[in-house]
């Protein structure tokens, strides 16, 4: 069981990649908005709905890291700031490793203004309607990057299974077959 945890900021491809990587491997992708989508036009953007998202992702890395299942791809913007997050993406990997999985943690980075344009892409709003108000997404993407920090330091990050990607010039097939090959999935 292998999980790759594919973070970084708003808009910097981490869906997209992660579909990529999902055609060119046996990893299935459960991006985050996969739950957020599901339960924000029910409950709004309220504690509720984060409680009961976190609730339903945890349950499901449980059922998959106990599986026969190859492994699991998943995206999430971690707020380095943020000791929770931090504490979240632990969590999550010690989901995995407690039932023998192997864990690869894959961080993507870009510059704000290929974010922004990619922030309008059609195949972005397809699949999270909750980005389709793209000036209100801009704005929140804005607002993120001033209250936190959403990329790690250098040296940040020490585990086993590490990559950084600035993919501000790069395709998403070529940050998937990067991820494939460095980390032989």
């Amino acid at each position: 069981m292998k999980l790759v945890l594919v973070f970084g900021p708003m808009a910097v491809g981490k869906m997209t990649v992660g579909q990529e990587l999902e055609k060119i491997t046996e990893l299935k992708l459960f991006h985050n908005h996969m739950t957020i989508e599901l339960l924000a036009p029910l409950l709004g953007f309220t504690p509720e709905m984060w409680a009961l998202t976190n609730l339903f992702r945890e349950k499901i890395f449980e059922t998959v890291a106990k599986s026969n299942a190859y492994g699991l791809i998943f995206t999430y913007v971690w707020a380095f700031d943020q000791q929770a997050d931090s504490d979240y993406v632990k969590k999550v990997c010690d989901i995995f490793e407690r039932e023998g999985g192997e864990v690869f943690l894959v961080e993507l980075e870009a510059d704000m203004e290929e974010r922004i344009e990619r922030n309008k892409t059609p195949h972005r709003l397809e699949h999270k309607p909750s980005k389709r108000n793209v000036e209100q997404s801009e704005q929140r993407m804005r607002s993120a990057v001033e209250q936190h920090r959403l990329n790690s330091m250098d040296g940040e990050i020490v585990y086993k299974n590490y990559m950084k990607i600035n993919n501000t010039n790069l395709s998403p097939e070529d940050v998937a077959e990067r991820i494939r090959a460095t980390f032989h999935l």
